[in-house]
């Protein structure tokens, strides 16, 4: 029995001698190999890099349409004389920047004529990114106090102009802010847009308020924030119906709700976003300007960026209408809508 105690000490005794020998080893090992210093990088940094990356593919259709006809007309002549102009507002027209705004560029652009005594040397392409970032700089920025709850948001839009899925990213963005939302379904004339915006609430998670088919929205819009308010929830989407917009019937129902809201919260709604579909162009900023001045409009999504080559509306809309372009629609997933930077936004097109 000694002896067997003997072995047995003797055993552990080498395996710890092992264990030693084998750390000091890795020890050795490590410290003959330098660790490598990692450059620190901001979080802001990166964030705004993907951004860019995102924002340079998904609108490359809008960037092949104004930038392609703007090497166009360059290959044909590097000298910014009228000519050129002429070529110049046609391209940037034709892209649905808008008369306005390009009206504007090519008034500036002019100006630079005057100014340098050899156009020679002028980067036209560098020159027209200049000018609309000052452009659409000047649309002041709205920042949103979040503070008051429930902060209540009216989501308004014509049919087809992807409000229902809109609603469904914009839920998913709050959430990533850590707020917590309800969706009120007040479009109470389809229910395909019922059905449609809960199957977004259950995929996002949001609490979610309904009536039947037919009923008054006005009524839905009364129990979402009754409903918000007794659940403590941060934000509350109200979709409302999206029948076309120069019908008088949808902007008596627009303001019959808003009123509802108001009797509830004197500051309610907080804001009212205006949904746009980019592929339609220059209809998109009719559509805007006929809801802004019934509707008290806040703010504009602009969805579907990722398929057309007609991107060049956002700047249209940014630069001609009072009301900032908010959010911008890059794709069908939940994770595909971005704050608009219109910097970014410029600058992608042109890289």
């Amino acid at each position: 029995m000694a002896l067997f105690r003997k072995k047995r000490i003797r055993d552990y005794l080498r395996e710890e001698k092992f264990l030693k020998e084998y750390r000091a080893l890795l020890e050795q090992r490590r410290g003959n190999q330098p660790t490598k210093s990692v450059p620190k990088v901001k979080v802001e940094e990166i964030k705004k890099e993907t951004m860019f990356e995102k924002l340079s593919r998904t609108l490359s259709k809008t960037k092949t349409s104004i930038v392609g006809k703007l090497n166009s007309i360059i290959s044909k002549s590097d000298i910014l004389d009228e000519d050129t102009l002429e070529d110049i507002e046609e391209a940037l027209y034709t892209s649905d920047i808008g008369v306005k705004t390009t009206e504007l560029i090519i008034d500036k652009l002019r100006e630079r004529i005057r100014e340098e005594k050899s156009n020679q040397d002028l980067d036209i392409k560098k020159l027209i990114k200049k000018e609309i970032i000052e452009l659409i700089n000047k649309t002041p920025i709205v920042e949103v106090d979040y503070k008051e709850k429930p902060h209540v948001i009216l989501v308004v839009g014509v049919n087809g102009n992807g409000k229902t899925t809109t609603i469904g990213k914009l839920a998913h963005y709050y959430q990533s802010l850590g707020k917590k939302v309800l969706i009120g379904a007040a479009d109470t004339f389809r229910a395909a847009a019922i059905e449609q915006l809960e199957t977004w609430a259950n995929r996002t998670n949001s609490d979610f308020v309904k009536h039947q088919m037919g009923s008054d929205p006005a009524a839905v819009a009364y129990d979402s924030y009754k409903a918000g308010e007794a659940r403590d929830m941060d934000i509350i989407l109200i979709d409302t119906a999206g029948r076309l917009h120069n019908k008088v019937n949808l902007m008596n129902e627009l303001e019959k709700i808003s009123r509802v809201l108001n009797k509830l919260n004197s500051n309610a709604p907080h804001e009212v976003l205006l949904v746009l579909d980019a592929t339609t162009g220059q209809n998109a900023l009719s559509q805007a300007k006929q809801f802004s001045k019934t509707s008290g409009v806040t703010g504009i999504v602009l969805t579907k960026l990722d398929g057309t080559a007609k991107g060049g509306v956002t700047i249209a809309i940014n630069q001609e209408m009072d009301i900032p372009v908010k959010f911008i629609g890059l794709g069908e997933q939940k994770e595909d809508l971005e704050v608009f930077d219109p910097e970014e936004f410029v600058k992608s097109i042109f890289s």
